[in-house]
């Protein structure tokens, strides 16, 4: 397709600006690691988590939600709303705790937690593992994303694609830091937003829609609008809500969506002015990316059933599509090519805005690693403030180029959605425990790192050979995955000795203080559930009143407004 002028000034517009902002704050962020990493631990609850949202805006999002709504209804997406009980366990239990630690980066924990040199070589390897390899991976599933949008919209190659958007998000990620990075998700998160509704409502009014009402009542559509999955067929079942609220959502590591809290996450929380600021930006992440944001996506997809009913319309229609980049999830942007001027630009700049704003925090992240938990802590203690910056930026570069070269070997969202719940499958219970259970030790988590990667890369190496040696639904090699990988740290745990106990002593004293470290616990638990339902009963309300199912929706927004008095109501228990 063919954009019009003012589509292209909307789109210099705003990438000028990200690169004002970038250079604005560059000589703040530029003083030292704090500043460049945590922005000085100064940060509003608000503008971290809308950041935390925006980050979890990425180009492969929309993508990802319409592919799982083409192929198993509205309903697929439970495979990710599941993870809500992920999130709010880390709002009620952890934030408060990540937040005293007072540390940079979440690496520097296994050195409160644990003692010796084991302990170093953890946060080290942890480092490499979490911010190179595990980074690369997510970055190179939003690569891919990114350009399949520049291929279907502007009409170029993977490779220019990938080149154009580098250079912009390394520039004003390295120069700025995390305040530069905070600053943008903002704005990035209010264009996404409005592209993404102003779009779905241009679509849903398209002479090939014929509007909310005839979407929803055509016949390929209807039968994929139930918000639960048909409790009738078993496997449906099994893979879209018994194995995510039964064993994903407390077993798996999984970016955004961290047992116990971690990664990205982390890193806003310890930028939070306290542990109050902490403890409301982790809950305005989790209620906003599970309850407010899904339904435009969701609405777009349905819509792609309509205009492109199966993978060779689209094949058909773009024809540039190389077939590596042929799936159900361009479905979402082959749907944006309706749009008409200045709106095509808008959505192309939203969708540019959340792939930024995933890729400037990825990298914002990895780079904290590998500068504070390797290249400070191991290669060069001696290393000035200035010193550690610069491997910071460099860093950056570095990771974006990485990304970038290892997009070419994957396929779809959904694919680096499995490959991500598959590396971290069997960790989760992990990092939910350590705070609390003394046994667990270094060798514990080294163990569960190194038998989930095993697992998912043969796996994954399995899946790509022409004849495998077996086959086996992707749902049960996670809990495969799970089962061995639980067992095997459990057993290392058990087989090895404890921590120190002065070293112990001296972790819980700093992040739970005087109290128990099940104060209040009754409470926790209580806001933990209302939160949840609340979330859940927000999000189907807006799907039923989209239905027009107003009477089961008003009950669902009342449930909402309950859960939402209590927990105001109990909040001083459960700080």
């Amino acid at each position: 397709m063919h954009l019009a002028t003012l589509d292209w000034v909307l789109i210099l517009f705003f990438f000028t600006l990200f690169l004002i902002i970038g250079l604005v704050v560059a000589k703040q962020s530029g003083k030292n690691t704090k500043e460049f990493f945590l922005s000085g631990r100064n940060m509003p609850w608000w503008l971290l988590g809308i950041s935390m949202v925006a980050t979890t805006f990425a180009a492969d999002t929309p993508g990802l939600v319409t592919e799982l709504v083409r192929k198993n209804g509205v309903s697929g997406n439970w495979v990710w709303w599941a993870m809500l009980l992920t999130g709010m366990l880390t709002v009620f239990f952890y934030a408060k705790l990540w937040r005293k630690s007072g540390i940079t980066t979440d690496l520097e924990f296994y050195e409160l937690r644990y003692s010796g040199k084991v302990a170093k070589f953890l946060r080290g390897f942890r480092a490499l593992y979490l911010g190179v390899v595990f980074n690369i991976i997510t970055m190179a599933g939003v690569c891919l994303a990114g350009a399949k949008i520049a291929n279907i919209l502007l009409g170029i190659s993977q490779q220019e694609a990938l080149l154009y958007s580098s250079i912009i998000v390394v520039i004003y990620s390295s120069l700025g830091g995390l305040k530069g990075v905070l600053i943008t998700d903002l704005i990035q998160f209010i264009i996404a937003m409005v592209g993404s509704i102003w779009a779905t409502i241009y679509i849903l009014n398209l002479p090939e829609i014929g509007g909310l009402s005839s979407l929803l009542n055509h016949e390929q559509v209807a039968p994929k609008l139930n918000i639960l999955p048909d409790f009738s067929n078993t496997e449906i079942l099994i893979t879209l809500f018994i194995i995510p609220f039964a064993v994903q959502w407390w077993s798996t590591w999984y970016p955004g969506a961290e047992p116990g809290g971690g990664g990205y996450i982390a890193q806003r929380m310890l930028a939070a002015k306290n542990e109050k600021h902490a403890t409301w930006a982790t809950l305005l992440f989790n209620f906003a990316h599970y309850a407010i944001r899904p339904w435009p996506w969701i609405l777009v997809g349905l819509a792609s059933i309509v205009m492109f009913p199966n993978l060779d319309s689209l094949a058909t229609t773009f024809t540039n599509l190389t077939p590596a980049m042929q799936g159900h999830d361009v479905a979402y942007v082959a749907m944006m090519t309706y749009l008409p001027a200045g709106l095509i630009g808008l959505v192309l700049v939203s969708l540019i805005a959340a792939f930024m704003s995933t890729i400037s925090t990825q990298l914002n992240w990895g780079s904290s690693y590998i500068v504070n938990d390797f290249y400070g802590r191991f290669i060069n203690p001696s290393a000035s403030e200035k010193q550690k910056v610069l491997v910071g930026r460099i860093s950056t570069v570095l990771l974006m180029a990485a990304s970038a070269i290892f997009s070419f070997y994957l396929q779809s969202a959904k694919d680096v959605f499995d490959l991500l719940l598959q590396i971290g499958a069997g960790t989760g219970l992990l990092f939910i425990l350590r705070w609390f259970w003394k046994r667990i030790n270094p060798y514990s988590e080294i163990a569960a790192m190194s038998i989930s990667f095993i697992i998912a890369v043969f796996f994954f190496i399995n899946g790509k050979l022409e004849t495998p040696f077996f086959e086996i639904a992707g749902h049960w090699q996670l809990v495969i995955g799970v089962v061995i990988t639980t067992l095997g740290w459990i057993i290392v745990t058990l087989l090895t000795k404890p921590t120190e106990e002065k070293t112990l002593t001296s972790f819980e004293a700093l992040v739970f203080g005087n109290q128990s470290k099940f104060h209040n616990i009754n409470y926790k638990i209580l806001a933990f559930l209302l939160a949840i339902i609340g979330t859940y009963s927000v999000l189907f309300s807006t799907g039923y009143f989209i239905y027009s199912k107003t009477v089961t929706a008003i009950i669902l927004a009342v449930v909402a407004i309950i859960c939402g008095v209590i927990l105001v109501r109990i909040w001083k228990r459960i700080n």
